[in-house]
């Protein structure tokens, strides 16, 4: 039998709390008080991924609230692959900032937290006071450089979560070895995924079918008109207003570095950080630098 799933009591991180995301109950770990902070995580991890910015937003002065997104870990779990699709996503961190915040909140987002961050601060501007993306592209940059060989094959694995039922079964199967090589592939600092760690995401990820919820964001993406990347949507449907900082891990295996570039178009008040020397989870490889950036920009 697998352990219970950490929560925030367990690991001493923060408070758990729970709030009604688009027609879905979702967990959360808080910390701190002040001005909101949403943390969004990506795949494949949970609000544990943000570990090592919840104490340091909470000194800064914020509350920092670590979210579990739909479909992951104590969050709850639709079975139906359109329920993942990045409206519905969105819908739930507005709800969120609804409830926790009373009005705007800032927004942070890593991987698929970022492709969320991105659509809520584009659809839902009321929503967002300001935003920061760690390694995730824009959707209108990452469609223009899918056409290209390098991100192509880069992003094989997207089509390959396309086939149904395999893919949660070969990631669930040999105590989830492929998930922890997953995980050990996307570091580049020594140590930044320790066997601790192993046993918290072991935890998170207990059965096929929360594999399948996780693997469900890259199945909706890949239903309807180019549904996640919007090429097709109005010229201005991606714009996003709020100020907006990228910070980009530059050894990142699954994303190009070009995915930092020529973001002005659709984002006119934007920064970007790179950060040398870190890899896709660039808030675990380089923390000390991700902490003092966000602490920085949210302050304004």
């Amino acid at each position: 039998m697998s352990a219970a799933p950490p929560s925030g009591a367990s690991t001493g991180l923060g408070a758990d709390g729970w709030a009604a995301g688009d027609g879905v109950r979702l967990h959360y770990i808080s910390r701190g008080d002040g001005p909101v902070v949403l943390l969004l995580h990506g795949f494949p991890d949970f609000w544990y991924g943000w570990r090592h910015q919840l104490a340091p937003l909470a000194d800064a002065g914020f509350r920092a609230v670590a979210v579990d997104l739909r479909g992951y870990n104590l969050s709850q779990r639709p079975a139906r692959v359109a329920d993942y699709a990045l409206d519905r996503l969105a819908g739930d961190v507005a709800a969120l900032a609804r409830s926790l915040g009373g009005g705007r909140v800032h927004v942070v987002g890593h991987d698929w937290g970022g492709a969320v961050a991105w659509r809520v601060a584009a659809r839902r501007p009321e929503a967002v006071d300001r935003l920061v993306v760690l390694n995730a592209p824009h959707p209108r940059r990452f469609w223009e450089l899918l056409g290209t060989p390098a991100q192509a094959l880069r992003s094989w694995y997207i089509g390959a979560v396309q086939v149904p039922l395999v893919p949660e079964a070969l990631l669930a199967a040999r105590g989830r070895s492929l998930l922890h090589a997953t995980w050990t592939a996307m570091h580049r600092r020594p140590g930044a995924f320790t066997d601790e760690d192993h046993a918290r995401y072991d935890a998170a990820f207990p059965t096929a079918s929360a594999l399948r919820a996780a693997l469900a964001y890259y199945r909706a993406a890949a239903r309807g008109p180019r549904a996640t990347l919007d090429a097709d949507g109005p010229p201005d449907g991606d714009v996003v207003r709020a100020p907006t900082l990228v910070l980009w891990g530059e050894d990142d295996p699954a994303l190009v570095r070009a995915n930092a570039e020529g973001l002005e178009r659709w984002v006119p008040d934007v920064r970007v950080q790179r950060v040398p020397g870190a890899g896709h989870f660039v808030q675990a490889d380089a923390p000390a630098v991700v902490n003092e950036a966000l602490v920085g920009f949210l302050r304004g």
